[in-house]
């Protein structure tokens, strides 16, 4: 016979808090990507400054968001994020 999780399970509650992180560097990557991205990209194509070649809007929000991203996504794992084992620990079970 299987055994069914139960929902108070340990694991659902560091899932649910790890899903909430996710979230939060969505909305984080998205917030830092429409801030430059619409608010020096707004102006007129004239009055543009260039980093590399490209327009300041697009290396800000883009390339430099994607390299914030990328260090904040390897700290958020490396420091919050927690080893669950996926297995089912039976009561009784001496390992």
């Amino acid at each position: 016979m299987k055994k069914t999780v139960h929902p108070l399970d340990k694991r659902f509650k560091i899932a649910h808090r790890e899903a909430l992180i996710g979230v939060i560097l969505v909305l984080i990557n998205f917030i830092w990507w429409y801030g430059f991205g619409y608010g020096l990209g707004s102006g007129k194509v004239e009055n543009y400054t260039y980093i590399f070649g490209l327009p300041a809007w697009f290396f800000y929000s883009c390339v430099v968001g994607f390299i914030v991203m990328v260090i904040l996504v390897i700290l958020t794992v490396t420091f919050l994020f927690k080893e669950v084992p996926f297995e089912e620990e039976e009561e009784g079970d001496i390992k």
